[in-house]
């Protein structure tokens, strides 16, 4: 009774979990299954962009996260606090808070658009609203990442001559991949499927969950569940695709 006791609350969360995307598979119309106009430049416009915005978390989110993890300053609370402050601000706020700082009045926006760089409804802003939504994600879960590499084994490979940038591609980046991969899927879904940051930033160009909302006011549930599949089918491939291949490096 004891173990099965744990086995029925997992099927039970499991079963939770599961329901509103059976509820998806029982409410679209299969007979006229037909996209509205602009869902495919939607698609596209996620897919790019969130790809970009991916890029650019990873390359300036994985050094911030490797120097979390090893190095202990004066007044660390005051980066993890906001670390968590990027991570719980409301999503509306966030875009209300990017707008203020990098809108057309705000004082950074004012700046870069006299170099012709427009950070509201552009592509440059899409790419910022995703690199703000996701980034604090991507940090805290690489930073557990590579918490997890024994110090040891760094501090040997520098001792047998290694430089500090050579420990870290060879002995860190190795054995946090797991972290890093889940880290980097986590990014990425959480980039693409932004919603209130975009709204609020740049609201064109539309990509999938601006549409999404455009096609629900418009058109009703019925115009929405063919661009809801496709959402679903372009992001989890890179999840599963970085879970396998780190898990068949691993057995």
């Amino acid at each position: 009774m004891r173990l099965r006791l744990p086995a029925l609350v997992a099927a039970f969360a499991l079963v939770l979990l599961a329901t509103p995307f059976v509820g998806l598979l029982l409410a679209t119309d299969w007979h006229h299954f037909r996209f509205a106009h602009g869902d495919g430049s939607a698609v596209a416009v996620s897919l790019g962009y969130s790809l970009l915005a991916l890029v650019l978390i990873v390359a300036l989110g994985t050094p911030l996260a490797w120097w979390l993890a090893r190095h202990r300053v004066r007044g660390q609370w005051l980066i993890d606090a906001l670390l968590l402050l990027a991570l719980l601000t409301p999503p509306l706020a966030m875009g209300l808070l990017l707008t203020t700082m990098y809108g057309p009045y705000g004082p950074a926006g004012s700046l870069l658009e006299r170099v012709g760089l427009l950070l509201t409804n552009s592509a440059p802003a899409f790419v910022m609203a995703q690199f703000y939504a996701a980034l604090p994600y991507y940090v805290i879960a690489a930073r557990a990442a590579f918490e997890g590499v024994p110090r040891e084994l760094e501090q040997i490979a520098l001792t047998l001559g290694h430089s500090p940038w050579r420990s870290f591609v060879h002995v860190s980046l190795p054995l946090a991949r797991l972290g890093l991969a889940a880290a980097v899927a986590l990014a990425w879904v959480r980039a693409l499927g932004e919603f209130g940051v975009v709204l609020i930033v740049a609201y064109y160009p539309q990509g999938i969950p601006v549409k999404l909302w455009v096609n629900l006011q418009d058109s009703g549930l019925q115009a929405v569940y063919p661009l809801l599949w496709v959402f679903f089918l372009v992001a989890l491939p890179l999840p599963l695709v970085l879970g396998l291949a780190v898990r068949r490096r691993l057995s």
